[in-house]
């Protein structure tokens, strides 16, 4: 470990965030918590990745903050180059980013002063001024005669390209790095390393800070981009690389965020540390797993569910090429949460869950890497100097066997491994994985007209459903009225319905949504309002109440599933409508039928309890402190609203029943999985749980199906002569509950069971009434033992029968049979000659239209003519005569 100067004040990790936070807390800013790992309504990305990223609607213009001036400790994870974790002092795939923003608030001026005085100040970091290098873009004049005036050294301002910020189309703008310099303990001074950007251990990057200003447009030079109408500041600092630098440590991994993990991998293997990848892949991956779990995410076969298992297997590989050969993650779980629970304090509330499925996951990887030693031991024994790259990668992509692994056997046995083919297929792999992932988009352009409308309306709606108003503003899309009665979409309830009147006319209210500043739109078709006009504005009342009922009985499943499964369960999103609720769940398995009946049940007892709900207003932290949960990625202001039931109690802006016996009812329609992890209920109040029924058209669909078979059955068995008789249980009648979808599941059980019993019989009878006309079949045979015939619905299993005993019967020649049966023909033929009977069925099918073949002695085709029956026997007939 190479130590820095006895003058630095040395920190933990959790002390550097802290002073991070109080230092530009004391500069306006309000502490944004860290958002989770998994993004809320975002499909452009995978995971939280960046400080900004949650941060999007502000910068953007969708959404106003509260506060212009924001900072946070942000958790984030990146994926895209796993391979080097371990390979280098700081790559790593969960991180910690410190951030400072300003939106349309500070910028330029405030940004590089604070940060230069965070840095430097013996208040604060405490860092040598002469130990730190300021990168700028070579345009960016402003920030370089800046970085002059708080001091930086010209020649410690380095002009460099790398320098800017952009994503595609929408804000983006110059940026300025700072470096730290490690000192010659870390190579030699070269200045050229920060310019080109080149990796390297002396001079370490450790922030970096962002000044959007401009709107980047598709087609245009960077010297073109049209200024922002809100300048924005974003900043990034590397907690990880800080940490490093102000404890001290050669690199990363030294540091008291992963050093305590290292130091139990050490008592569990008995290998003293030494800075080799293994430890260093370990401790990255536990605490990535760990965390990623502990916020909803679960393994999986895809998204990022794959990309934990992945994590995960690569720790248990490098965890036995430290002679570890039992399962250990787990262990290793309690360190991470006793090394991160003073920030974090809620992962003490999911670490029994986290435990328990990183211990089962571990457990069936050892399982599956022993399953596949078996069969690298079988295709070695199979190959004689080189093993197919095919076949490496299948034991790494199926049994999670890497392929150094692969090497070590193959060497062991003087066999060779084909590494360039591997890597192909490896390249394939990722190909298809960039494809699939979709991009990381650029922000959205921000709207000037809805960044200066400050006006403010007043939302009436929890008290009313109908207002005299006046419109206060006109846009494009719709209106804005001094007061409203219309809820605006948002924490997953949709907007009301309703009408918007002035004197004789009536406007459709299509949809509302908040503004950047707040203010509700209500979206309208055509229209001629004014600012000024006086109107009435009247909610839909019969939608708004089955919304509310709606609303709240998902807050009380929300605390049903979390009492049931446990404090693991997050929630993953919603939809509260006027029709339904839809709710998403993370859980280790998809409940079962027993399990949701009993989920439905609980839920509707509470319903009867009859329970008053109310609603009080209090801070955000005194909220917490009274243990209230938020809702799903929602960002809240230091006011806020609490909704409270007895058994849950909420942070939610929505509209809700007074009491909860104004539900009524509760009922299950729909579970499926999402994938990764992530199932959803969907739920009916009201009077809407008898709409359960349309979620049951896709079994009455295969009901109907099997309806209309049975028919058919009846039909050939009538026609075949048989008294045969089918008894099917009553059709179960809809009473609005999950109970409805397991009646109806099994309902269908029995049809199919019952129907295929029915099509067993009656093809055994068919082939028994056919076997009895071998006689008549055998007296159409030629002098040379051919037989060639024609039949009808015959199943293929009764026709080859049939065939059989014929040539049972001749022992020689050729039989030919056509089959004519739902609109299609079958054609079935055995040899015992000369002829070769593929040959034979492949000619006659043509003639049909139809194709197929076999062997010399029994093959078979398809016609799709019908009325070419004749000719096709004609043909067989001449061709054997």
């Amino acid at each position: 470990m190479i130590l820095g100067d006895d003058e630095m004040k040395k920190m933990s990790g959790h002390e550097i965030k802290k002073m991070w936070l109080q230092f530009f807390e004391n500069k306006g800013h309000k502490v944004e918590e860290s958002a989770s790992l998994v993004p809320v309504n975002d499909p452009t990305l995978l995971w939280i990745n960046a400080g900004v990223a949650p941060l999007k609607g502000y910068f953007d213009g969708s959404k106003v903050p509260s506060n212009p001036r924001l900072v946070n400790v942000q958790k984030c994870i990146r994926t895209n180059d796993i391979d080097n974790v371990g390979k280098t002092a700081r790559h790593h795939t969960f991180f910690e980013m410190l951030g400072n923003f300003s939106i349309g608030d500070y910028f330029r001026d405030e940004a590089i002063e604070w940060g230069y005085e965070i840095l430097t100040s013996p208040d604060y970091y405490g860092f040598d001024p002469d130990k730190l290098y300021m990168t700028v873009y070579p345009t960016d004049e402003e920030s370089y005669q800046k970085w002059l005036a708080v001091g930086v050294k010209e020649d410690h301002i380095i002009k460099s390209y790398e320098n800017y910020w952009e994503i595609g189309t929408g804000p983006c703008g110059p940026c300025t790095e700072i470096f730290y310099d490690r000192g010659d303990a870390y190579g030699k001074a070269d200045l050229n390393l920060i310019k080109d950007d080149i990796e390297n251990d002396r001079y370490i990057e450790i922030w970096n800070i962002v000044f959007s200003q401009y709107n980047a447009k598709k087609g245009l030079d960077r010297e073109s981009y049209p200024e922002l109408p809100n300048k924005n500041i974003d900043t990034g600092m590397g907690l990880e690389r800080m940490a490093a630098v102000i404890q001290g440590c050669e690199t990363n991994f030294e540091t008291d965020l992963f050093y305590p993990v290292i130091e139990k991998i050490v008592a569990l293997s008995g290998v003293p540390y030494d800075g080799s990848m293994s430890f260093k892949v370990i401790a990255d991956h536990i605490r990535t797993v760990v965390f990623a779990l502990s916020d909803g995410a679960t393994f999986s076969n895809e998204g990022r569910g794959y990309v934990l298992r992945r994590l995960l297997r690569r720790a248990v590989k490098h965890g036995k090429n430290l002679g570890i050969n039992k399962p250990f993650l787990g262990d290793l779980t309690k360190t991470v949460v006793s090394m991160m629970k003073e920030t974090y304090p809620y992962l003490l509330k999911t670490i029994d869950f986290t435990q328990t499925i990183i211990e089962k996951e571990e457990a069936k990887f050892l399982e599956t890497l022993t399953q596949g030693e078996k069969i690298l031991n079988t295709l070695l024994d199979q190959t004689n100097t080189m093993l197919d790259g095919k076949d490496a990668f299948m034991l790494y992509d199926t049994y999670g066997f890497p392929v150094e692994l692969t090497e070590e056997y193959a060497s062991a046995k003087g066999i060779r491994v084909d590494k360039e083919g591997f890597k192909a297929h490896m390249n394939e792999q990722k190909e298809r994985a960039r494809s699939a992932r979709q991009q990381v988009a650029g922000m959205r352009d921000q709207n000037p007209a809805y960044l200066s409308f400050k006006a403010q309306d007043t939302f009436v709606g929890y008290e009313r459903t109908d207002v005299d108003t006046t419109i206060i503003k006109v846009f494009e899309d719709g209106v804005v009225a001094q007061e409203t009665p219309f809820y605006a979409e948002s924490g997953g309830q949709v907007s009301d319905q309703g009408v918007i009147i002035k004197d004789e006319k009536v406007y459709e209210v299509l949809d509302v949504q908040k503004l950047p500043n707040g203010q509700f739109l209500h979206y309208l078709d055509a229209h001629d309002l004014k600012t000024g006009d006086a109107v009435t504005m009247r909610v839909d009342v019969a939608e708004r109440e089955a919304i509310k009922a709606h609303h709240s009985v998902t807050h009380l499943l929300f605390a049903t599933l979390r009492e049931m499964f446990g404090e693991h369960v997050m929630q993953q999103g919603s939809l509260v409508g006027a029709q339904y609720l839809r709710f998403d769940f993370n859980h280790l398995e998809l409940p079962d039928e027993k399990t949701l009946l009993e989920l439905e049940q609980k839920v509707n007892d509470k319903i009867q309890e009859a329970i008053d709900v109310t609603t009080t207003y209090t801070t955000l932290d005194e909220a917490k402190e009274k243990g209230a949960i938020a809702e799903f990625g929602e960002k809240y202001d230091d006011e806020v609203r609490m909704v409270d039931m007895d058994h849950t109690l909420d942070l939610c802006g929505g509209t809700h029943v007074d009491n909860t016996k104004e539900i009524e009812r509760f009922a299950i329609a729909q579970v499926e999985s999402k994938g990764s992890g992530i199932y959803r209920i969907t739920g009916l109040a009201k009077d809407k749980v008898y709409d359960i029924e349309a979620y049951l058209a896709g079994y009455q669909s295969s009901i109907n199906h099997l309806l209309s078979k049975k028919d058919q059955l009846l039909k050939t068995a009538e026609n075949l002569g048989l008294n045969v008789k089918i008894e099917l249980p009553e059709k179960p009648r809809i009473k609005g509950s999950y109970q409805d979808v397991v009646n109806t599941r099994d309902y269908l059980k029995t049809i199919q069971s019952r129907v295929k019993a029915l099509e067993k019989h009656v093809s055994q009878q068919k082939t028994e009434a056919s076997l009895m006309d071998v006689d008549a079949y055998l007296a159409m045979q030629d002098s040379a033992g051919n037989i060639v015939f024609k039949t009808n619905d015959l199943d293929q299993q009764a026709l080859k029968t049939l065939i059989d005993r014929l040539m049972e019967k001749t022992n020689k020649g050729v039989i030919f049979a056509a089959n004519e049966t739902k609109g299609k023909l079958v054609f079935v033929v055995k040899s015992k000659s000369d002829v070769h009977a593929g040959n034979l069925v492949k000619k006659a099918a043509q003639i049909a239209g139809g194709g197929g073949g076999g062997r010399p002695d029994f093959a078979q085709a398809g016609g799709k003519d019908v009325s070419k029956i004749d000719d096709v026997l004609d043909y067989v007939k001449g061709a054997l005569s």
